[in-house]
């Protein structure tokens, strides 16, 4: 009983990580709002408790047959880890290509970079928001690439993960004017959700 309470969080402590996920979420539009200059269009984070095999299940902004491209980058630091998926919906490419100003025909080529310098700002400037307030600082790896063209059920395989349950925070960012959406989910180690918590509770206590 002791292990499930310490492997759990209540409604305080859920609304508490969506605070502090809302607040990191926003500096990291805001970076790429000023380096693409564009308006980002921000959703309310949601912060879900579960299992890893329920994964695809809680990609609210992704459906299964989408055909969608992802990188993924781990972090660690102050005895919390986890893992960063950044997912693209195909359907973006053509207007990523317009923002960018790339012949179609040029976008092919640049896909796989605009992902992985996408998810290092992205990824970066959320973690490092996120940190900033639990007063942890987080190490990032580099950015690997989890699948191109292929369906979520593809680029998402809940045994890649040694956890079996996860504390899921998910973005769904959109780009005002342009069909381009991306989909960046934040995956803590299950051995970090009673660290998290104890961060969290401390705030709660202030």
């Amino acid at each position: 009983m002791q292990d499930e309470v310490k492997f759990s969080i209540d409604e305080e402590q859920r609304d508490c990580y969506q605070e502090i996920s809302n607040v990191a979420m926003g500096q990291a539009a805001d970076l790429l709002a000023r380096l693409l200059k564009v308006k980002v269009i921000l959703p309310i984070p949601q912060v879900n408790l579960i299992e890893v095999n329920e994964l695809r299940m809680a990609l609210t902004g992704v459906h299964k047959d989408d055909s969608v491209s992802g990188v993924c980058q781990g972090f660690i630091g102050d005895g919390i880890a986890g893992e960063a998926l950044l997912i693209f919906n195909d359907t973006s490419f053509s207007d990523i290509s317009r923002l960018l100003n790339y012949q179609e025909a040029e976008v092919h080529s640049h896909e796989l970079e605009f992902l992985m310098d996408i998810a290092n700002i992205l990824v970066g400037a959320f973690l490092h928001g996120f940190g900033e307030q639990l007063d942890v600082g987080f190490m990032q790896g580099h950015p690997s690439v989890l699948g191109q063209h292929v369906n979520l059920s593809e680029l998402i395989q809940p045994n890649h993960y040694r956890w079996s349950k996860t504390l899921a925070v998910e973005i769904s960012y959109q780009i005002d004017g342009y069909n381009i959406n991306c989909d960046l989910l934040l995956l803590f180690t299950e051995d970090s959700i009673p660290v998290l918590n104890n961060k969290i509770n401390y705030l709660l206590e202030d």
